[in-house]
């Protein structure tokens, strides 16, 4: 896919600021996972996140200085990646997404449903 044919990435809610406040390392490292998805390909450190059906919806990963962040997109919407949500994981127990963040994804999903509904379809 050549640079006119990336599809735009959207940001929902606050993920943008959320974003800003990661490390450069972690900025450089989950931009580009964001670019290879704008290029219909999925990076290594994106995966799935559990509880949403199919492969809609992604987490990309990375940890820097002992702590871990995250970011969810999805590619349910042909046209752009919409990121939904970015932060950085408190928990010390297991991997699981914390239920408020599932929460949070949930409804910014459907903020992207509505954009995408209202902006795409012209």
């Amino acid at each position: 896919m050549d640079e006119k044919q990336l599809k735009p990435v959207i940001w929902i809610g606050s993920s943008h600021e959320d974003w800003l406040e990661f490390p450069d390392d972690v900025q450089d490292v989950m931009g580009y996972a964001l670019h290879l998805a704008q290029c219909g390909e999925k990076a290594n450190n994106a995966k799935p996140l559990t509880g949403f059906k199919g492969a809609s919806v992604l987490e990309i990963t990375d940890n820097f200085d002992s702590d871990t962040y995250r970011a969810i997109y999805t590619v349910k919407f042909n046209d752009a990646i919409y990121v939904l949500h970015a932060f950085q994981k408190k928990s010390k127990k297991g991997i699981a997404t914390p239920k408020t963040h599932i929460e949070l994804i949930e409804q910014r999903l459907r903020k992207a449903r509505e954009y995408h509904d209202k902006h795409q379809k012209q």
